[in-house]
């Protein structure tokens, strides 16, 4: 099989927004990517409640969004198959997809550093992918002195090597969510052709 550099993104993307578009375009440069793959969640195990939008949905504003870049496409793995989502599965499917040579990345954000060692099969899905952190300009640093405990140092290193800079974006799905529901522009954070599917399937709005 060809040896490719492949990002992969998850995440719920209740709705994607240009945060994330503008995220990926900074794990493909810094990581020399050839792909990066968007692959919403059908509910993260560390959430409570389902996405707002539907799957179809979701698939459907992340193709919208990122049609216009080269490089950029989305998967529905993990929407295809029961809730929770586990990234591991998915990193193995991945795997058996690109095959040993490939090199896989997988992003995180700095706040969800913390929670790793709750993730399913963590010490495995590290051996199979790298775990590239996002950090915000002009944030601190993360840091995972407070992993060490539940992972090898080597694997520690691993995190503190991989760290994807970013530029410090104050946007977020949540928020985003909220201003529709109030009838609030979102015009500087959303594509148009999203926020036109979002008007033209009454989503996110009061019910």
């Amino acid at each position: 099989m060809t040896h490719k550099n492949i990002v992969l993104f998850g995440g719920s993307f209740d709705p994607i927004h240009k945060g994330h578009t503008t995220v990926a375009n900074c794990a493909i440069n810094q990581l020399s990517a050839d792909q990066v793959f968007f692959i919403p969640a059908k509910r993260s195990p560390l959430k409570k409640h389902m996405p707002q939008a539907n799957d179809q949905q979701r698939l459907n504003m992340i193709q919208l969004a990122i049609q216009n870049f080269e490089g950029y496409q989305v998967c529905d793995f993990e929407v295809n198959r029961p809730a929770p989502s586990y990234t591991l599965h998915t990193i193995k499917h991945f795997r058996d997809l690109h095959g040993p040579n490939s090199a896989l990345y997988w992003l995180i954000g700095a706040d969800a550093v913390s929670d790793l060692p709750r993730w399913y099969g963590i010490n495995e899905l590290i051996d199979l992918c790298t775990l590239s952190t996002m950090h915000r300009a002009g944030c601190p640093r993360p840091n995972f002195s407070s992993l060490e405990s539940e992972l090898s140092s080597q694997k520690v290193a691993s995190l503190n090597k991989h760290i994807i800079t970013t530029p410090l974006l104050p946007i977020s799905s949540t928020d985003i969510r909220k201003r529709l529901q109030n009838g609030d522009s979102t015009e500087d954070l959303l594509d148009s052709r999203v926020a036109d599917y979002i008007k033209a399937n009454s989503l996110y709005v009061r019910g």
